[in-house]
């Protein structure tokens, strides 16, 4: 099964402030650790975005539709799977830089599937077969979708820290560990 990795990182980050991607943590930016815990789960990397970030290596891949959500990076990343052979595609937020190396293994064999710790799904943190494309349009909330898809639960445990911490906000810096 050829899996491709995709990072959508389309956002705007208006409540960071800044572009989120290129905050630091431990002497690289979250986008970086995202490409270095999801490059080694895939066949392929590319990121989803709106801005010029071929700087970082990845194939970047625009969004061609416009929801205003993370849909239409959903939907970019899957139209560029379906049109280079791949049968799913691992996607994760760029600002997820504890993302667990065994996310392929445990959210495969599904079907659809998404992440989930601490009782809370992280509808972007799924693994999608190509089909999934099919089911996607006119849909606006990632949520919808993954009902949609019948996205199956994978829980995660969280001991130390939440392996899916998402870094939205100034303050979610301080949930980092170490």
């Amino acid at each position: 099964m050829r899996v491709l990795g995709a990072i959508i990182a389309g956002g705007k980050s208006r409540r960071m402030g800044q572009d989120k991607a290129f905050i630091e943590w431990r002497g690289k930016t979250l986008i970086t650790h995202v490409i270095e815990r999801l490059s080694v789960q895939t066949d392929q990397l590319i990121i989803n975005a709106n801005s010029n970030l071929e700087h970082l290596g990845p194939v970047i891949v625009p969004d061609k539709i416009e929801t205003g959500t993370p849909v239409a990076g959903l939907h970019a990343v899957l139209t560029y799977a379906v049109e280079h052979g791949f049968d799913a595609v691992l996607t994760s937020p760029c600002d997820t830089p504890l993302l667990p190396l065994d996310l392929r293994a445990l959210l495969s064999g599904h079907g659809a599937a998404i992440a989930a710790s601490g009782g809370q799904a992280h509808y972007l943190t799924g693994f999608w077969p190509v089909e999934s494309l099919d089911v996607l349009d006119g849909l606006i909330r990632v949520k919808d979708f993954a009902a949609t898809a019948k996205a199956k639960q994978v829980e995660w445990p969280v001991k130390e820290y939440d392996p899916f911490l998402n870094i939205n906000r100034p303050k979610d810096l301080l949930y980092l560990p170490g």
